[in-house]
């Protein structure tokens, strides 16, 4: 088990960040997949499910946008390319609208470079689809923590008086 694994499991179920506002920690992300192949998208519902994770799917980077700006969601699951665009506008609406929510590609040819480009540009990993998506349920454990602790820092517009 990594560091990281383990400082996620140490972290109380309940924690208070700078706001005051008390912030659930749980290894259920709520979980949005913007895909648009069933049979991609039916196997990770499978893991997510298998791991007690909540789930919402769309077809399209359009409407995975929309969902996202809702603040519902810790992880969002996404093909690189859609027919509408491409998963950075996902990682736009995050730094727009200051939401946490991490964003693990879901790739079926992606080299080294574009892996490399693609976490140099946010999003948090990228699973091979014919391979790592037993691994998923995992993968969304450790972005939800992450989304937890980018939560649990002050707001970048505030204003800091000392």
């Amino acid at each position: 088990m990594n560091l990281f694994a383990t400082k996620t499991r140490s972290m109380t179920e309940e924690a208070k960040p700078h706001g005051g506002a008390a912030l659930r920690v749980t290894d259920r992300a709520h979980i949005l997949i913007v895909h648009d192949n069933d049979a991609d998208t039916e196997r990770l519902k499978a893991v997510f499910r298998k791991a007690g994770s909540t789930w919402e799917s769309v077809r399209s980077i359009a409407q995975g946008c929309e969902s996202a700006r809702s603040g519902r969601f810790q992880v969002v699951f996404s093909a690189p390319v859609l027919g509408d665009g491409s998963w950075k506008r996902l990682i736009e609406v995050a730094n727009q609208n200051h939401l946490p929510f991490q964003v693990i590609l879901l790739a079926r040819t992606f080299d080294l470079g574009q892996w490399a480009d693609a976490l140099q540009l946010g999003a948090f990993d990228v699973l091979d689809v014919l391979w790592d998506l037993p691994e998923a349920g995992e993968a969304a454990k450790r972005a939800s923590a992450m989304t937890y602790l980018k939560r649990s820092r002050p707001h970048p517009d505030a204003v800091r008086l000392t």
